[in-house]
């Protein structure tokens, strides 16, 4: 029986994870309520990192309002919440396989423009540890 990859990562120390996952965090960011730009900006993210785009949708929440949504990708999705009022944007991209998150981070400059960029990566699907607490 021959299985499918499961598209597991694996570390330059050899450890095997599901994925990275890149927070993002946009401040002083313009364009942020138009829906265009924000699936625009997503759609030139996914093709930075190589990814392949499966689906999207996006939810405008009105006139001077901000703009979720999510673009489900082969390699997993990439999320975003904006706020234009404050000029803030939260995106999440997590990515298995080949893909890396990364990449995505110029297509966000291009089209927001922040003033400030900040970002955490995590790698997902470690094993458990000690120092993480579950949330029951």
């Amino acid at each position: 029986m021959n299985e499918a990859p499961d598209h597991f990562k694996q570390a330059p120390d050899g450890t095997t994870y599901a994925g990275d996952h890149l927070l993002i965090e946009l401040w002083d960011a313009e364009g942020l309520g138009d829906v265009d730009v924000v699936e625009q900006a997503i759609e030139s993210a996914a093709h930075a990192a190589s990814a392949s785009i499966l689906h999207a949708y996006y939810h405008h929440f009105g006139a001077g309002q901000g703009v979720s949504g999510v673009t489900v990708l082969a390699e997993s999705h990439i999320s975003i919440h904006t706020w234009p009022e404050r000029g803030y944007a939260a995106i999440d991209v997590f990515m298995c396989g080949d893909c890396d998150p990364t990449l995505t981070i110029s297509a966000f400059e291009a089209a927001f423009r922040p003033r400030t960029i900040e970002q955490r990566l995590l790698r997902r699907g470690t094993p458990p540890s000690a120092d993480i607490q579950s949330v029951a």
